[in-house]
């Protein structure tokens, strides 16, 4: 049942329930509407019986009857006899066994092979001939044989009753649910396109769906206000950081060209400025990143030699990876060109480079491809370091979040993926991600290629 989606399971509920109401209250029916049939052959028995006896009369020393004793009104046979129990006139059923004794004024029930009958016997004075027997007869067998064809009728209806009662429920419910599934399209965009500007907007109405989509509308209002303030200040504390601390790394940088500086002293300013440049950096993208939020960013678009921006990242991190005694191995596809902004691409190389050399381990390597497939731009960095949990895999896009920050506290501010995933979409293109604890990890990337190039 858990698999089945809500509106089937509606349907299902409504149409038990509908049939269970059908069943119940034909059971119900014909259970009453067989007391009600044999009361009902008992009543026109008995009141045909009674109107027989205003068709007789008696006049010149002979008893006349109307014709309409030898009607079958209701399947109902009527005969007169003498005080001896000779017929006079009338009818009885071709089986019915007339032997049966007068009881006057009792309606009876008797059993002929498969044939059951309503007997009344009624007692008649004709005046100036005597008494006379009015008796009606009638066939119970038969009004119960139309009453078990209805049954029989009302049993072959009821699957399709069942089938039409799912068809109008599921319709109905899928009438109902609209909304629901309209609201769920929206939040999938939303978590898509990442757009917190979408809204529902189901319109004017009352119900609970209704109701809740009003919510949510709010909520989402509350939450893009929330994240424009958190995005604006971020931006404007960024900004606000960004003067001093360049003012602090240049001061640093006039000093350490000051040659009658100690050597203690001089060690102290190159800690200081290796961490004003780490801070510096970090301001800059969270800068960046907090401007492509607010969409602020723009791209400065050029034709550009991508195989020689990677050539030239390859080559930079060299000298960072020999200290940790890494091996730097790459395929670069020479000629491809594409169109971009050449700083942020640097900066998409350059990022995925240190990334792989913070989380690298020594003696171990890096494998570097670019190349083209079907229309396509594809490449990948590829490490055989530390490796990533599983379960951190989706939260490495995190800004800040860092895999193992005892290692990469001196080196990694937490914003380079970040960074690298932003600058990935912004041209286009797309970045995965795949490791293994232990074995390494490999960032692959597709950007579009131009038809024209």
């Amino acid at each position: 049942m858990r698999r089945l989606s809500l509106k089937v399971k509606l349907t299902l509920l409504y149409t038990i329930l509908m049939m269970a109401v059908v069943c119940g209250v034909l059971a119900l029916l014909f259970s009453l509407s067989s007391q009600e049939l044999l009361t009902g052959v008992q009543a026109r028995l008995e009141r045909e019986v009674a109107n027989a006896a205003d068709d007789i009369g008696y006049e010149d020393g002979m008893l006349e009857f109307d014709s309409d004793i030898m009607d079958l009104e209701y399947g109902i046979y009527l005969s007169v006899y003498d005080s001896r129990g000779v017929m006079l006139y009338g009818r009885i059923p071709y089986d019915f066994d007339n032997s049966v004794p007068f009881e006057d004024g009792s309606i009876r029930r008797f059993q002929w092979g498969d044939t059951s009958y309503f007997v009344m016997d009624m007692y008649c004075r004709i005046e100036g001939y005597g008494m006379t027997v009015i008796r009606g007869v009638t066939s119970i067998t038969e009004a119960e044989s139309s009453f078990r064809i209805t049954l029989h009728l009302a049993l072959i209806l009821l699957p399709l009753l069942v089938l039409l009662t799912a068809l109008l429920g599921y319709f109905m419910t899928g009438r109902t649910l609209r909304p629901v599934k309209q609201i769920t399209e929206t939040v999938q965009k939303i978590r898509k396109d990442k757009d917190l500007s979408r809204r529902i907007h189901l319109g004017e109405g009352r119900d609970e769906i209704y109701r809740m989509a009003a919510t949510f509308d709010e909520l989402l209002e509350q939450v893009e206000n929330s994240l424009k303030r958190e995005q604006q200040f971020t931006s404007d504390v960024s900004h606000e950081l960004r003067t001093p601390v360049a003012a602090m790394l240049l001061q640093c940088e006039d000093l350490l060209e000051q040659k009658e500086l100690d050597e203690e002293t001089r060690e102290g300013l190159q800690l200081l400025w290796k961490k004003l440049r780490y801070l510096s950096q970090m301001i800059s993208q969270l800068l960046e990143l907090s401007r492509a939020d607010q969409g602020r960013e723009r791209l400065t678009r050029e034709v550009l030699d991508f195989s020689e921006i990677a050539q030239m990242a390859a080559e930079a991190i060299q000298e960072r990876a020999e200290e940790k005694k890494i091996t730097v191995i790459w395929q670069i596809q020479p000629g491809i060109r594409m169109l971009g902004d050449e700083t942020l691409l640097i900066r998409f190389w350059m990022n995925l480079l240190n990334n792989a050399v913070s989380y690298g381990k020594e003696n171990g390597h890096i494998w570097i491809r670019l190349y083209t497939e079907n229309g396509r731009i594809c490449g990948s960095v590829k490490d055989d370091g530390i490796g990533i949990r599983r379960e951190d895999l989706p939260r490495i896009w995190e800004r800040f979040f860092q895999v193992d920050p005892s290692r990469t506290s001196q080196e990694s501010s937490g914003l380079g993926l970040s960074m690298v995933r932003w600058i990935a979409g912004a041209h286009g293109g797309e970045i995965l991600a795949d490791s293994q604890l232990g074995i390494g990890t490999e960032f692959s990337f597709r950007f579009p290629l131009p038809a024209d190039m």
